[in-house]
């Protein structure tokens, strides 16, 4: 069965520049968006988010994108766990408070890395979910590290470790919405690059603005890099703005609508 991921952006469900500030109109009106296209969907949905100003702050405070080298970084282990499972329980629950069937999933439960690399990945919980009628949630994380002790995990690297032992599982995924709170990537004249392949990817990556606030993971060009590599295994991702309200709504129903197509290879 195909299936849709959705990625709210940390930039878009949180003030990056005001420490765990939640954009709760934001949020709500998003989860709404999902569960008002929701019945009209034939694929099976799975829906990621961003940690914004929640688990990024923390991380950075404590040099978490280096991993942990010295004693003094495994308190902000636990802070940056914290802070972006307290993100991860205002998306959840404004989802259910939508009427959708959300079922929790947090990196740091289904995966392990390896110098930064996730290298060990259990999608059997995704699949049963997906299979039990349920729509999977998952979010940026801490997750354990055979080498550095823990390592950062973005959206973008959980969404994409999926992808393969889904399709095995018999979920393929179609295509991705990445919801940001710009109309896709834009070039240095804020003008939105309506379509990215392997002739202009270079250009869109040089342009891909870097993120607002603190971000340990990349903001917009590890989005664009990540979308780019899920166009080689013929995904095809659309970068939207979801400070527009109805775009997401629009886009999951398979609409026209206004933002970056990354197309499949």
């Amino acid at each position: 069965m195909d299936l849709v991921v959705v990625k709210l952006g940390g930039s878009l469900i949180t003030n990056k520049l005001q420490q765990s500030s939640a954009r709760m109109r934001v949020v709500e009106r998003l989860c709404r968006e999902i569960a008002l296209a929701k019945p009209f969907m034939t694929e099976g949905l799975l829906v990621s988010h961003g940690s914004g100003s929640f688990g990024h702050v923390a991380a950075a405070r404590y040099r978490l994108e280096e991993g942990v080298t010295e004693m003094s970084q495994l308190p902000g282990v636990s802070v940056t766990q914290d802070q972006a499972h307290r993100l991860h329980r205002i998306v959840a629950g404004s989802l259910s408070q939508a009427g959708i069937a959300a079922y929790s999933l947090a990196a740091s439960s289904f995966a392990v890395a390896d110098q930064g690399r996730l290298v060990s990945v259990s999608s059997e919980p995704f699949r049963l979910a997906l299979e039990a009628g349920l729509v999977p949630v998952t979010f940026g994380d801490v997750v354990l590290d055979r080498s550095r002790g823990a390592s950062i995990c973005s959206t973008e690297t959980v969404v994409g470790s999926l992808i393969a032992p889904l399709e095995a599982a018999g979920w393929a995924v179609g295509r991705i919405l990445w919801m940001g709170s710009t109309e896709g990537v834009l070039d240095p004249r804020g003008r939105t690059i309506k379509e990215v392949s392997s002739t202009n990817a270079g250009e869109a990556l040089d342009t891909a603005g870097e993120a607002e606030g603190e971000d340990v993971t990349g903001g917009m060009r590890h989005r664009l890099e990540t979308a780019l590599e899920l166009a080689r295994l013929g995904i095809e991702s659309w970068i939207l703005n979801g400070r527009e309200g109805g775009i997401l709504e629009r886009a999951l129903r398979g609409e026209k609508v206004v933002g970056t197509r990354v197309r499949r290879a």
